[in-house]
């Protein structure tokens, strides 16, 4: 049996980012990853750092987060680009609801402002006509995660955390883990496996929702800035069984990428075309340009989803030593970050700098 001070199972950016936090605190740190590091969840997302305001507890995770990014905005392997985010509204009423949001992101000290129609067909001109207005958060970027998770996983081990690559958890132990091998961790547990939480917590309800992203040839400069819509989320936040909303979001390589869906409790990840083609024409129908350029590939990923829409952060209750991070939903790139800090500040007694009450696991257990 060995033992260390934390092993964690799952190493996609929320692992990643754990297991980096954890080793650079000095812990002895195992990472069991059965398959390729980032390659899960991860490497389907779209990689925006963006804060989502309409929940109080999401958003002081995401700002928390995202001064934590500010720190990789000059590494290579993070492809870090600072291009804002714009949020584009169709009409009045929607431009109505902008300075609420912009109060919240204040509130939180988060920069946003809003700009006219003349401004939004200034800054992208490729727009469709007609949209009166939106706005702009300047600071916001998009990273490309697989790869931030293969650094932060090589920065874990550089700091003496072991890998164990091609193992699979099979279950947790009074105080450890066991391995598909056989052989058995001691010490406490992080498991950051996402979609897969109930194979080993299956008391932690979590459902899959499965999304469907388009990535484009190279078209430099013809997208400036991430656009979204102002409904976004309705879609991000809704309980429908499938939906869609305009998301399309300039990559530093050029390509475009284009999402987005949302489909609860499809554990495949084969493409539904119907949702596709509704979400390709939400997208035309916001940039009709996208209809002449050429795509290149389309896949699909599962988002960990929990029935109140905030990740699971915390102690999981009634097992010793077993801690939990997963369920970010389509904000785990932004949230991984924060989510390490916030972790390891309660596994070794230190004040979190958020409040870590709303992310708890035993909030769904009462």
């Amino acid at each position: 049996m060995k033992t260390y001070d934390l092993t964690v199972i799952g190493a996609g950016i929320i692992g990643a980012a754990c297991a980096e936090a954890a080793a650079g605190a000095g812990l002895r740190v195992a990472i069991i990853e059965s398959g390729v590091i980032g390659g899960g969840s991860t490497a389907a997302a779209m990689g925006h750092l963006v804060a989502m305001d309409e929940d109080p507890a999401e958003l002081a995770l995401s700002t928390y987060s995202l001064r934590l990014w500010d720190a990789y905005a000059e590494l290579p392997e993070a492809e870090f680009s600072r291009c804002g985010t714009l949020w584009v509204a169709r009409d009045e009423r929607e431009m109505a609801s902008i300075p609420a949001k912009i109060a919240r992101l204040a509130a939180a000290g988060l920069q946003a402002h809003a700009i006219d129609a003349k401004e939004l067909y200034r800054r992208e001109p490729e727009l469709a006509s007609g949209m009166a207005g939106g706005m702009l958060a300047p600071a916001e970027a998009v990273v490309y995660p697989p790869r931030m998770a293969r650094y932060l996983v090589a920065r874990a081990c550089e700091n003496g955390a072991q890998l164990f690559a091609g193992r699979r958890a099979v279950a947790l132990t009074d105080g450890g883990v066991t391995l598909d091998d056989s052989s058995r961790f001691a010490g406490p547990v992080l498991v950051a496996t996402g979609c897969a939480l109930q194979e080993l917590v299956p008391e932690l309800p979590m459902r899959s929702r499965k999304g469907q992203l388009v990535i484009t040839d190279r078209y430099p400069g013809l997208v400036r800035h991430q656009l979204l819509e102002l409904g976004y989320a309705d879609s991000a936040h809704g309980n429908a069984d499938s939906s869609v909303a305009f998301n399309v979001q300039p990559r530093p390589t050029g390509q475009l990428l284009i999402g987005s869906s949302r489909e609860f409790d499809k554990g495949d990840r084969n493409i539904s075309g119907a949702l596709l083609r509704s979400m390709l024409d939400r997208a035309f129908a916001f940039l009709p340009m996208l209809r002449d350029l050429q795509a290149i590939r389309v896949w699909t990923g599962l988002r960990p989803t929990t029935p109140d829409g905030r990740p699971y952060l915390g102690a999981l209750p009634h097992h010793r030593h077993t801690w939990v991070a997963a369920g970010h939903e389509g904000l785990g790139i932004t949230m991984a970050l924060g989510s390490a800090r916030l972790l390891m500040d309660l596994m070794l007694g230190r004040a979190p700098a958020i409040d870590a009450n709303p992310y708890a696991p035993a909030r769904v257990l009462a």
